[in-house]
């Protein structure tokens, strides 16, 4: 008699809520390309970017991969897409972090043929979807014009989707996005002297 109560009450929340699930579902009625932000402190932002490219591809998808900051060490996301996905547009920017390059100039010249990469990308109604791995901190530092950057997103073409990954990113930014999800650190291994791990932490 207990179970069959905690059946019946089971089944009745969860037909409230595929009721609710089921009307936004029918609310969603706008057929169009997504820019998603993945910012926060937090580990994990590139790799859920690169997850949404796994599924991208997994539907066929064209996918172009522009990484800003990232490039002299090598990743395993490089590595695979380079090897498995050669149809995947992939750049970087090369200068790696710019806290080792210390040279604000050359970082600059660097963000600018990078950003045309993206700006290209951004731009041809061939590429489903997008990523633009830690361009945040391309605003955060001043090496772009922020202007641009945020045109080209709202001027991008209906079909394609657009992700944004790195800390910040200002308030400009995340207005014209259409998602945006903060990832939050609550702890760190490396905070505890472990080291980063292959296939996990690049």
């Amino acid at each position: 008699m207990e179970d069959k109560k905690r059946n019946d009450k089971h089944r009745s929340a969860m037909q409230k809520q595929k009721a609710k699930v089921d009307s936004h579902i029918a609310e969603a009625s706008t057929e169009r390309g997504v820019a998603i932000l993945l910012t926060g402190n937090g580990k994990g932002k590139s790799s859920s970017a690169f997850g949404m490219v796994m599924r991208a591809l997994g539907y066929g998808h064209k996918v172009a991969v522009i990484q800003f900051i990232k490039g002299q060490q090598l990743s395993g996301e490089e590595l695979y897409l380079r090897a498995m996905c050669p149809d995947v547009y992939f750049y970087q920017m090369g200068t790696g972090f710019t806290w080792n390059t210390q040279d604000r100039s050359a970082d600059i010249e660097a963000a600018e043929r990078t950003w045309q990469q993206a700006q290209t990308a951004l731009s041809d109604p061939r590429y489903n979807l997008v990523v633009l791995d830690e361009l945040t901190y391309m605003l955060a530092y001043k090496y772009l014009e922020q202007t641009k950057i945020l045109d080209a997103i709202k001027n991008r073409p209906i079909e394609q989707s657009v992700v944004v990954t790195g800390r910040g990113g200002g308030k400009d930014l995340k207005d014209i996005m259409d998602t945006v999800s903060e990832v939050k650190e609550i702890k760190h291994a490396f905070k505890d002297g472990i080291k980063a791990r292959k296939g996990v932490d690049f």
